[in-house]
């Protein structure tokens, strides 16, 4: 599906966590499912299953592969567990930064960073903090470009800072929250 080929040649260049002997689903097939499956409402890997199950003949079809079942639950949870999660990132920013339109002549495209503290994620028992992430929004595009985890000893500006650079962008304007108006910046 030509939508879909710039995301899968992105998501081939994460390595297979898998023996060679393991590999009866393409992990680039299997990434992008997972993506389609979670965009289609799965919140669990159970429902990943269920997604693929149900649309194994449709995938094939699209995507022309072969796939004879959905692979068994606990075999994407080892998948999935096993990946380089750096790699894997890496490959969804590099998509995200090729679907960016070009700016227009005199125009800078506006880029938001914004943290956000993950709903659920306070362990009460361990004496966790509540897990926060920072993300860079296309606004004009509405891309996700990247997001980051926020140390737990630290705020959302050290995560800005090396977030900007690690972007590369150029040309464009930086929107961020009143916190990020420091003076030593």
């Amino acid at each position: 599906m030509v939508p879909f080929s710039h995301l899968i040649e992105a998501l081939q260049d994460v390595p297979d966590p898998r023996r060679a002997q393991g590999k009866r689903y393409p992990l680039p097939y299997l990434l992008l499912f997972t993506v389609l499956a979670l965009l289609s409402g799965a919140r669990s890997y159970r429902g990943i299953i269920t997604f693929l199950e149900q649309r194994r003949d449709f995938l094939n079809l699209q995507f022309g592969i072969h796939l004879k079942r959905a692979p068994a639950v606990n075999t994407l949870r080892t998948v999935l567990q096993a990946l380089e999660t750096e790699t894997l990132e890496e490959a969804l920013r590099r998509h995200a930064k090729a679907l960016l339109p070009e700016s227009r002549p005199g125009e800078k495209p506006a880029i938001a960073l914004d943290g956000k503290t993950l709903r659920g994620s306070f362990d009460h028992i361990n004496d966790r903090k509540a897990a926060q992430t920072l993300t860079a929004f296309a606004s004009e595009s509405a891309i996700i470009l990247a997001h980051t985890e926020i140390d737990n000893k630290s705020n959302e500006i050290p995560a800005a800072q090396q977030m900007i650079r690690e972007l590369g962008l150029t040309g464009v304007v930086f929107t961020a929250d009143a916190m990020h108006c420091q003076k030593n910046f």
